[in-house]
């Protein structure tokens, strides 16, 4: 334990360890959930983080971006009922997902805290949430679960994409950590705490889709 790092952001422990540094940031451990998270002296500012955002070209008719994106809505949409209620959270500029997920007969709001801050959103139940490649950049990864799963109905899915820490000799190469917008890293042990703490059944799927069951 170190009196001198951040708490958890996810499960709030201080029981934690250095997990590896490089020239930019420390990445610390927590010991009760399995995250890897950067400290809050790294974050960047709200608008520094949005010229990085801005830089990505993510456009809603781009055919390989869709076919990436199918990896997480076909496991999903053979999961939900016909004419489901969503919410993409974190749809960034070009919300292709709500394209693709509409086109399957589902309706879905949009959320980004950049693009689209509409937090009336919040005040409804859905019967999923999706978060593709945004739980990576959260800064309090456990206030927004906390968040959605009081947004989702009970027997409602969150369906999450984010590439998941492997070994420590992995992550001193991995490409995930050059992104200084990358403040938060899962395991599937931190997905299995997850599930555990907010009582959903989980199921994993492609390496980076993690399928949140609320019971």
């Amino acid at each position: 334990m170190n009196p001198n790092v951040d708490l958890c952001p996810l499960c709030g422990s201080k029981h934690q360890e250095l997990y590896h540094q490089d020239s930019r940031r420390e990445y610390w451990h927590c010991l009760m959930c399995n995250l890897i998270f950067v400290p809050c002296k790294y974050f960047l500012s709200p608008a520094k983080e949005k010229q990085e955002y801005d830089l990505h070209q993510n456009s809603t008719t781009d055919p390989g971006y869709r076919r990436w994106l199918n990896r997480l809505t076909e496991p999903l949409c053979q999961r939900l009922a016909p004419n489901s209620f969503g919410l993409d959270f974190g749809c960034g500029p070009g919300p292709a997902l709500h394209d693709i997920m509409k086109e399957k007969g589902h309706l879905v709001e949009l959320y980004d805290p950049h693009y689209l801050n509409n937090k009336s959103v919040f005040t409804n139940k859905y019967d999923f949430i999706t978060a593709t490649e945004v739980f990576e950049h959260l800064h309090q990864p456990g206030e927004t679960l906390k968040c959605l799963m009081n947004c989702l109905i009970p027997g409602g899915w969150l369906a999450i994409m984010t590439q998941p820490v492997i070994d420590k000799q992995a992550f001193k190469s991995w490409h995930y950590t050059r992104d200084n917008t990358h403040v938060a890293f899962y395991s599937n042990t931190t997905f299995q705490w997850i599930a555990k703490q907010f009582k959903c059944k989980l199921e994993l799927h492609k390496r980076d889709i993690a399928l949140f069951h609320k019971c």
